[in-house]
């Protein structure tokens, strides 16, 4: 099984939606964003080209994780690189900054 390797950006963002979820929300809904996150990673590591190829670059894929947000990674033959973790309410902009 591939090992799941995040990026600098995808941590940082991971961190900050985990504690907005817990804040703003509630542990459960924390909980529940994880265990969605959980069964995504899973199914990238068993099937990487499952998803669909994403349109800012050629390279990336592109996992719904919930409405809100979208998961980008890329991938070899021993890792799967979790590029950033984008909010889909964001400026579309942003993301292109983001996946550089």
């Amino acid at each position: 099984m591939r090992e799941i390797v995040l990026s600098r950006t995808a941590a940082l963002k991971l961190e900050n939606l985990l504690n907005y979820l817990e804040v703003k929300w509630s542990d459960r809904v924390k909980q529940n964003f994880i265990q969605k996150l959980d069964n995504s990673i899973q199914q990238i590591q068993n099937y990487p080209l499952s998803f669909e190829k994403s349109e800012i670059k050629i390279d990336l894929y592109r996992c719904v994780v919930t409405k809100q947000t979208t998961l980008y990674y890329k991938f070899d033959s021993k890792k799967i690189y979790i590029v950033t973790i984008f909010d889909n309410r964001m400026n579309p902009k942003k993301l292109k900054k983001e996946t550089k």
